[in-house]
Parts: structure tokens; C-alpha cells; sequence
């Protein structure tokens, strides 16, 4: 069994940055909703695409955002405090994100 990595627990700066990304995710619930009431309606799919389109771009956004501040603050600090394995979490990390 593998061993546990370390986690860290996202902590943004200042509190509008997460009022943003909660703002971002509201708008994405509802895209994703407004797509399910779309293929329940038989819209044309090409209606339906760009609205998928658009609801992962928006996810993708996020993530980068949030793999982004991750690097910034915690993989930053973990290799400042002489810990070289933080790279392969960022690495891991970086992977599955793909």
C-alpha cells in the first residue's frame, strides 16, 4: 500500500480571491444544469457542445488557478524548507491534471 502523501490546505491571501473561484463554480453549477435541461429538452447538439465546451473551460480555469496558488505557497515552501519530494507531488499533481 502506499503511503500517504502530505496535503495542504488551500489558504488564499486575501478573501476575494475565494469569493471569485466560488463565484466561478456557482456559474459552472448552473451551466451544468442548463445542459442537463438541454439533452432532457433534445436541443441540437451543437447548442449543447458549446455550453460543455464553455463548462470545462471554466473548470479547467479553476484548476489552473488552484494548481497555480498551490505552487506559489505550498510546493514554494515545502522546498524551501528542504524538502526536494514536494517536486514529485507537483509532478504527480501535473499528471493527472493533464
Amino acid at each position: 500500500m502506499r503511503e500517504k502523501q502530505k496535503y495542504h490546505k488551500i489558504k488564499f491571501e486575501n478573501a476575494e480571491d475565494q469569493k471569485k473561484i466560488i463565484k466561478r463554480l456557482s456559474i459552472i453549477e448552473g451551466q451544468i444544469r442548463g445542459i442537463s435541461q438541454m439533452i432532457n429538452n433534445n436541443r441540437y447538439c451543437s447548442d449543447i457542445l458549446i455550453q460543455l465546451s464553455s463548462a470545462e473551460n471554466g473548470l479547467r480555469s479553476i484548476s489552473n488557478n488552484i494548481l497555480e496558488h498551490h505552487m506559489r505557497t505550498c510546493i514554494a515552501n515545502e522546498i524551501q524548507n528542504g524538502n526536494p519530494q514536494a517536486i514529485e507531488e507537483m509532478m504527480a499533481i501535473i499528471k493527472r491534471n493533464g
